[in-house]
Protein backbone atom coordinates (compact mmCIF):
# COMPACT_ATOMS: atom_id res chain seq x y z
CA UNK A 1 0.00 0.00 0.00
CA UNK A 2 1.04 4.02 -0.53
CA UNK A 3 0.07 6.92 0.56
CA UNK A 4 0.20 9.16 -2.69
CA UNK A 5 3.13 11.16 -1.07
CA UNK A 6 5.55 10.93 -3.59
CA UNK A 7 9.21 10.89 -2.40
CA UNK A 8 11.03 11.47 -5.83
CA UNK A 9 11.10 11.95 -9.32
CA UNK A 10 12.78 9.11 -11.24
CA UNK A 11 14.48 9.00 -15.32
CA UNK A 12 13.10 6.06 -17.59
CA UNK A 13 16.82 5.31 -18.75
CA UNK A 14 15.80 1.88 -20.51
CA UNK A 15 13.42 0.15 -22.00
CA UNK A 16 13.25 -3.48 -23.11
CA UNK A 17 10.18 -4.73 -25.15
CA UNK A 18 10.22 -8.63 -24.99
CA UNK A 19 7.24 -11.00 -25.89
CA UNK A 20 6.17 -11.59 -22.67
CA UNK A 21 5.88 -7.88 -21.86
CA UNK A 22 7.73 -4.61 -21.38
CA UNK A 23 10.92 -4.01 -19.03
CA UNK A 24 11.86 -0.56 -17.86
CA UNK A 25 15.12 0.59 -15.93
CA UNK A 26 14.22 3.51 -13.91
CA UNK A 27 17.06 6.08 -12.24
CA UNK A 28 16.64 7.00 -8.61
CA UNK A 29 19.24 7.79 -5.87
CA UNK A 30 17.00 5.29 -3.35
CA UNK A 31 18.81 2.94 -1.86
CA UNK A 32 17.51 -0.27 -0.19
CA UNK A 33 15.38 -1.63 -3.02
CA UNK A 34 15.25 -5.06 -3.07
CA UNK A 35 14.33 -8.05 -5.45
CA UNK A 36 10.56 -8.52 -5.11
CA UNK A 37 9.71 -5.53 -3.06
CA UNK A 38 6.73 -3.22 -4.67
CA UNK A 39 7.39 0.54 -5.44
CA UNK A 40 4.76 3.08 -7.45
CA UNK A 41 5.87 4.63 -10.16
CA UNK A 42 3.46 7.07 -11.53
CA UNK A 43 0.45 5.79 -9.42
CA UNK A 44 0.91 2.30 -10.62
CA UNK A 45 2.33 -0.71 -8.13
CA UNK A 46 5.35 -2.72 -9.93
CA UNK A 47 7.70 -4.77 -8.37
CA UNK A 48 11.18 -4.62 -8.70
CA UNK A 49 13.24 -6.69 -9.91
CA UNK A 50 17.21 -5.86 -9.49
CA UNK A 51 18.85 -2.41 -8.37
CA UNK A 52 21.51 -0.52 -7.96
CA UNK A 53 21.60 1.49 -5.16
CA UNK A 54 21.96 4.93 -5.88
CA UNK A 55 21.57 4.38 -9.27
CA UNK A 56 18.64 2.59 -10.83
CA UNK A 57 16.23 -0.06 -10.26
CA UNK A 58 14.15 -2.48 -12.85
CA UNK A 59 10.21 -3.39 -12.91
CA UNK A 60 8.64 -5.88 -15.66
CA UNK A 61 5.04 -4.86 -17.01
CA UNK A 62 2.83 -7.63 -17.91
CA UNK A 63 0.87 -7.05 -21.39
CA UNK A 64 -2.61 -6.65 -18.35
CA UNK A 65 -0.43 -3.31 -16.88
CA UNK A 66 0.83 -2.06 -20.69
CA UNK A 67 -3.35 -2.43 -21.58
CA UNK A 68 -4.13 -0.37 -18.35
CA UNK A 69 -1.93 2.49 -18.10
CA UNK A 70 0.33 4.77 -20.52
CA UNK A 71 2.92 3.05 -20.29
CA UNK A 72 3.20 1.69 -23.32
CA UNK A 73 3.55 5.38 -24.67
CA UNK A 74 6.73 6.24 -22.61
CA UNK A 75 10.28 7.26 -23.78
CA UNK A 76 13.42 6.65 -22.64
CA UNK A 77 13.95 10.26 -20.88
CA UNK A 78 10.93 10.87 -19.57
CA UNK A 79 9.93 11.16 -15.70
CA UNK A 80 7.95 8.98 -13.26
CA UNK A 81 6.59 9.30 -9.58
CA UNK A 82 8.03 7.03 -7.22
CA UNK A 83 6.73 5.90 -3.84
CA UNK A 84 8.15 2.97 -1.84
CA UNK A 85 5.70 1.00 -0.11
CA UNK A 86 4.20 1.79 3.29
CA UNK A 87 6.67 0.36 5.86
CA UNK A 88 3.21 -1.20 8.80
CA UNK A 89 4.95 1.34 11.23
CA UNK A 90 5.76 4.53 8.95
CA UNK A 91 3.05 7.60 9.28
CA UNK A 92 0.41 7.71 7.19
CA UNK A 93 0.07 10.85 5.11
CA UNK A 94 -2.22 11.04 1.85
CA UNK A 95 -4.70 8.76 1.57
CA UNK A 96 -4.94 4.88 1.17
CA UNK A 97 -3.33 4.53 -2.52
CA UNK A 98 -3.44 0.62 -3.74
CA UNK A 99 -1.48 1.79 -6.87
CA UNK A 100 -3.92 -0.01 -9.27
CA UNK A 101 -4.62 2.22 -12.27
CA UNK A 102 -8.84 2.66 -12.75
CA UNK A 103 -8.36 4.50 -15.69
CA UNK A 104 -6.52 7.33 -17.70
CA UNK A 105 -7.46 10.55 -18.29
CA UNK A 106 -6.19 13.67 -20.21
CA UNK A 107 -4.84 17.18 -18.58
CA UNK A 108 -7.31 19.75 -20.10
CA UNK A 109 -6.77 22.95 -18.81
CA UNK A 110 -3.47 24.05 -15.93
CA UNK A 111 -4.44 27.54 -14.90
CA UNK A 112 -2.22 29.52 -12.77
CA UNK A 113 -3.94 31.00 -9.66
CA UNK A 114 -1.30 33.38 -7.57
CA UNK A 115 1.63 30.62 -6.54
CA UNK A 116 -0.48 27.66 -6.54
CA UNK A 117 -1.67 26.01 -9.91
CA UNK A 118 -5.03 24.80 -10.61
CA UNK A 119 -5.27 21.12 -12.98
CA UNK A 120 -8.71 20.16 -14.87
CA UNK A 121 -8.28 16.45 -16.07
CA UNK A 122 -10.99 14.53 -17.89
CA UNK A 123 -13.18 12.23 -16.24
CA UNK A 124 -13.96 8.58 -17.41
CA UNK A 125 -17.35 7.72 -17.10
CA UNK A 126 -16.46 4.32 -15.94
CA UNK A 127 -15.42 5.90 -12.95
CA UNK A 128 -17.36 9.18 -11.92
CA UNK A 129 -19.48 8.02 -9.41
CA UNK A 130 -16.43 7.47 -7.18
CA UNK A 131 -15.12 10.98 -7.63
CA UNK A 132 -16.59 13.48 -5.35
CA UNK A 133 -16.08 17.01 -4.81
CA UNK A 134 -13.62 17.33 -1.58
CA UNK A 135 -12.81 13.69 -1.91
CA UNK A 136 -9.51 11.95 -2.90
CA UNK A 137 -8.18 10.64 -6.09
CA UNK A 138 -4.93 9.82 -7.19
CA UNK A 139 -3.53 11.49 -10.38
CA UNK A 140 -0.07 10.02 -11.69
CA UNK A 141 0.76 8.49 -7.72
CA UNK A 142 -0.11 11.99 -6.59
CA UNK A 143 -2.26 11.81 -3.09
CA UNK A 144 -4.73 15.05 -4.63
CA UNK A 145 -8.37 16.30 -3.36
CA UNK A 146 -11.03 16.71 -6.00
CA UNK A 147 -11.59 20.65 -5.87
CA UNK A 148 -14.18 20.71 -8.33
CA UNK A 149 -16.47 17.97 -10.59
CA UNK A 150 -18.89 18.36 -13.28
CA UNK A 151 -19.77 15.09 -15.23
CA UNK A 152 -17.08 15.49 -17.48
CA UNK A 153 -14.13 16.84 -15.44
CA UNK A 154 -12.41 17.53 -12.43
CA UNK A 155 -10.27 19.84 -10.89
CA UNK A 156 -7.43 19.83 -8.21
CA UNK A 157 -5.78 22.75 -6.42
CA UNK A 158 -1.40 22.00 -6.77
CA UNK A 159 0.09 23.66 -4.02
CA UNK A 160 4.21 24.75 -5.30
CA UNK A 161 5.79 21.74 -3.23
CA UNK A 162 3.61 19.59 -5.21
CA UNK A 163 4.30 20.98 -8.70
CA UNK A 164 7.93 21.01 -7.54
CA UNK A 165 8.46 17.51 -6.35
CA UNK A 166 6.05 15.26 -8.81
CA UNK A 167 6.10 15.08 -12.61
CA UNK A 168 3.21 17.84 -12.62
CA UNK A 169 5.43 20.60 -13.42
CA UNK A 170 6.35 19.12 -16.85
CA UNK A 171 2.53 18.37 -17.53
CA UNK A 172 0.95 20.43 -20.60
CA UNK A 173 -2.89 20.29 -22.18
CA UNK A 174 -3.76 16.50 -23.47
CA UNK A 175 -1.03 14.63 -21.59
CA UNK A 176 -2.13 11.26 -20.52
CA UNK A 177 -1.82 10.34 -16.68
CA UNK A 178 -3.06 7.45 -14.43
CA UNK A 179 -6.42 7.71 -12.15
CA UNK A 180 -6.96 5.68 -9.10
CA UNK A 181 -10.47 6.29 -7.43
CA UNK A 182 -10.43 6.03 -3.21
CA UNK A 183 -10.73 2.54 -3.08
CA UNK A 184 -13.49 2.74 0.44
CA UNK A 185 -15.97 4.16 -2.00
CA UNK A 186 -15.42 0.93 -4.32
CA UNK A 187 -16.05 -0.81 -0.93
CA UNK A 188 -18.99 0.78 0.28
CA UNK A 189 -20.69 0.63 -3.49
CA UNK A 190 -20.08 -3.20 -3.08
CA UNK A 191 -21.87 -3.32 0.55
CA UNK A 192 -24.52 -1.22 -0.90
Amino acid sequence: MFTGIVEAMGEVRAIEDTDEGRRLRIGTDFSGLEHGQSISVSGTCLTVEESVDGEWFSVFLAEETIDRTVFDAISEGDSVNLERAMPADGRFDGHMVQGHVDATATVEAIERVGEDWRFTFSLPADIARYVVEKGSITVDGISLTVADRTDESFAVAIIPTTYDVTTLSGKSVGDAVHLEVDVIAKYVEQMV
